[in-house]
């Protein structure tokens, strides 16, 4: 991270930015370790309560929110690494990121427990999201890689 201000302060706020963001990479790579013991730990209460070792349509939803939720903070820190090498934030890795975590939530979700106006935020935020990402994609890579 280099300031284009010759401003000693302003080099060192940079400097001190650049070590939060290391730092919460190894926060992020902890969460993700957590985050697979917590899967490994739901499969296994899940497989040992009775009626043992037959899952649910419920408790592979739980199962699948635990996955998503590993693969959601691995996607994290590719954001992260890729914002230290490159000292850019790559609005294309974000979004799809973000589709990720979008897509986490519909497939989770439990539509007892949720009302109609929940389900259809959630469609507007995800045509919204996708549109984005679909634009994104779309525009040439010299427009939104400056």
């Amino acid at each position: 991270m280099k300031p284009n201000v010759d401003e000693p302060v302003i080099q060192h706020l940079y400097s001190v930015v650049k070590f939060c963001v290391r730092l919460l990479a190894f926060l992020m790579v902890f969460v993700i370790l957590m985050g697979v013991v917590d899967v490994g730990w739901t499969i296994y209460e899940k497989m040992t309560a009775p009626p043992m070792f037959i899952l649910t349509i419920s408790d592979m939803l739980a199962t699948f929110g635990a996955f998503m939720a590993v693969l959601i903070a691995i996607e994290i820190l590719i954001n992260i690494t890729i914002y230290l090498r490159d000292d850019a934030i790559h609005v294309k890795i974000v979004m799809a990121t973000a589709l990720m975590a979008i897509a986490r939530k519909v497939i989770v979700l439990d539509f007892d427990k949720v009302s109609a106006e929940y389900v259809y935020g959630l469609a507007a935020v995800t045509l919204s999201m996708s549109i984005g990402y679909w634009l994104i994609h779309k525009l040439p890579t010299k427009v939104h890689s400056e």
